[in-house]
Parts: structure tokens; C-alpha cells; sequence
């Protein structure tokens, strides 16, 4: 024999594995169990969100009921910011026509000019102003003779 090989190691008969036996009614049975509380897990929550959006209707009353203020507030900014955006794309779009952008700085000047002149110069003017002005003002905030 050559020093490598022993005489015993691979000489004796494997054994054999027994084959595993399947109770076939066992695992139908675990199978069936396992579906059945799946399902009704599955019903539970079916029930759950059905329930929820139910509900639905009622609870966005109620809140907004509750947060009608902020709610309104946070609609008008938004508002307001997409009307800024609006009106600075209208007048990027009117700055790009040739003559629009200059006649109009034209119509403002002539019309500062005019302001100037008209309230600006004299003190009695100023004053009919200042009469202009606070009459809108309490037109606007609902005080004086009303």
C-alpha cells in the first residue's frame, strides 16, 4: 500500500439516510390553517380602512373646522405667490417685444411727472393727498362714516 492510503477509512458500507416521510394530511391541514388566518387577518384590515374611509367625509369636516384660519391663510399665500409669478412671466414676456418695453417706461415717467406736478408741488395739494389717502384707507378697513 502506498503511505497515503489507508486500509479501513474508505472500505466500510455508507449507510443509508432514511427517506423523510410527509404526513400529507398534517401539512394540508398546517396549510389550510395558515390561509384561514391569513384571510382573516386580511379582513381585519380590509375592515379597518373601510371603516377609515368611511369616515373619511367627517373627519376632513372636522379639521377643517378646527384649522379653517390657517387653512385659508396658507391658501391665500400660495395664491399670492403663484399670482406674483404670473404677473413677472406676463412682464418678462412684455419685455421681450422691441418697442413695448421702452413706451412703457415712457408712460411711467410722463405719469410720475404728472403725479409730481399735480399733488406733490403745492401744500394744499399735499393735503388734498393726505385726504385721498385717508379716506381710502378708511374705506378699506371699514371705520369712518359708514
Amino acid at each position: 500500500m502506498s503511505e497515503y492510503q489507508s486500509d479501513t477509512a474508505f472500505t466500510e458500507p455508507v449507510t443509508s439516510v432514511p427517506d423523510p416521510v410527509l404526513d400529507v394530511e398534517t401539512s394540508e391541514s398546517t396549510t389550510d390553517s395558515l390561509g384561514e388566518e391569513a384571510t382573516r387577518q386580511v379582513q381585519i384590515v380590509w375592515d379597518k380602512v373601510s371603516g377609515l374611509l368611511g369616515d373619511l367625509p367627517d373627519y376632513v369636516s372636522v379639521f377643517f373646522k378646527r384649522y379653517r384660519r390657517p387653512i385659508v391663510t396658507v391658501g391665500l399665500i400660495i395664491a399670492a405667490i403663484i399670482a406674483v409669478k404670473l404677473v413677472l412671466a406676463l412682464l418678462d414676456a412684455i419685455n421681450d417685444f422691441p418697442l413695448l418695453a421702452p413706451t412703457f417706461e415712457l408712460i411711467g415717467l410722463i405719469y410720475s411727472g404728472w403725479f409730481l406736478y399735480r399733488y406733490l408741488l403745492k401744500a394744499s395739494n399735499r393735503q388734498e393727498l393726505l385726504g385721498d389717502i385717508a379716506a381710502i384707507r378708511d374705506q378699506v378697513l371699514g371705520k369712518g362714516n359708514g
